[in-house]
C-alpha cells in the first residue's frame, strides 16, 4: 500500500509518497519536479510508480505554483520561468537535509526527476550538486541559454516579439552559464542520467536535448547515460514512461 502525505518544510509545501509499510525508515529518496502551470499533485502518478519501487518520493510544489501562487496567474508569467527554476535550486538541499535529519532519507541514495520545466530544473541540478547518484530528465532541457532563445520566440510567449540578443538580457544569459549542463556536461561524470524526449513535443525541442545526448555518450563521463525516444505523445509524459522512470531508479539508484 502506498501513502500519500501533505508536507510542509521550511515553507514549501510537498507530498510525500512512499510505501505505507516502509513509512519510517531510511530510505532512497527522489524529488520529482512538477511541470510550468502544473501543481504538485499533477505528478503523483510518477512518485506512485517510483514509490511502489520502495523509494520515498518528494514532490515539492513549485514557486508561483498551486498553493504557492501569488498575483498573477504563473501562465502570465512566463519571464519568471528561470526565477521559478533558480528557487528549486536553492531549495532542493534543505529538502534533502530535512529528511536526512529525520532519518528518513539515505543520504547516499538521491535521486532527481522532474517534467518539463521540472526536467529542466532536473537538468540545471545536477551542475549543483555532485552528490546526486541518479537522475531521469523528462522532455527538459539541458540547454538553458538556447532554450530561453527558443523559448521567447514560442507559443509560451504568446505572440509577444522579444529580441533575445539585446543588451537587456545579458546579465540573464550570464546566470544561466552556471546552471548549463551543456557547457559542463562532465558534472555528470559517475552519475546515471537517463532521457527521454518525444520527437512531436511542440513546447521543448526535442532535437536539441538528443544531439546533446549523441554529444556526449561516448564520453568517459557520459557512459552512464541513456535515451528514450518515443513519438506521437507530444508534450505529455505516457504512463509507460512513468514506469520506465521507476525501473530506471530501482536499477541504479
Amino acid at each position: 500500500m502506498i501513502t500519500v502525505k501533505q508536507e510542509n518544510v521550511n515553507g514549501i509545501p510537498i507530498l510525500e509518497v512512499v510505501s505505507t509499510e516502509s513509512i519510517n525508515e531510511t530510505l532512497p529518496t527522489v524529488v520529482f519536479y512538477h511541470g510550468w502551470t502544473n501543481f504538485k499533485e499533477s505528478s503523483l502518478v510518477h512518485g506512485y510508480e517510483i514509490a511502489k519501487k520502495g523509494f520515498r518520493v518528494l514532490i515539492p510544489e513549485a514557486y508561483l505554483h498551486g498553493e504557492r501562487s501569488q498575483g498573477a496567474p504563473v501562465n502570465e508569467r512566463s519571464m519568471e520561468f528561470w526565477d521559478v527554476v533558480q528557487h528549486s535550486l536553492v531549495e532542493f538541499p534543505s529538502i534533502i537535509d530535512h529528511y536526512v535529519k529525520a532519518g528518513l532519507t539515505d543520504q547516499n541514495r538521491i535521486g532527481v526527476s522532474g517534467l518539463s520545466m521540472g526536467g529542466v530544473t532536473t537538468s540545471a541540478l545536477l551542475t549543483q550538486y555532485p552528490w546526486i547518484k541518479t537522475a531521469v530528465v523528462l522532455m527538459g532541457s539541458p540547454a538553458p541559454i538556447p532554450f530561453s532563445k527558443w523559448l521567447l520566440t514560442s507559443k509560451w510567449q504568446q505572440g509577444v516579439e522579444i529580441d533575445f540578443e539585446s543588451e537587456q538580457f545579458a546579465p540573464a544569459i550570464e546566470s544561466l552559464k552556471a546552471i548549463s549542463l551543456d557547457l559542463q556536461p562532465e558534472k555528470i561524470d559517475g552519475k546515471f542520467v537517463h532521457f527521454w524526449h518525444d520527437e512531436d513535443d511542440d513546447l521543448v525541442p526535442y532535437q536539441p536535448t538528443f544531439d546533446f545526448y549523441k554529444k556526449i555518450k561516448d564520453q568517459d563521463y557520459g557512459q552512464h547515460v541513456s535515451f528514450t525516444t518515443t513519438e506521437g505523445h507530444g508534450h505529455h509524459v505516457p504512463y509507460m514512461i512513468s514506469v520506465e522512470t521507476a525501473e530506471y531508479f530501482n536499477k541504479h539508484l
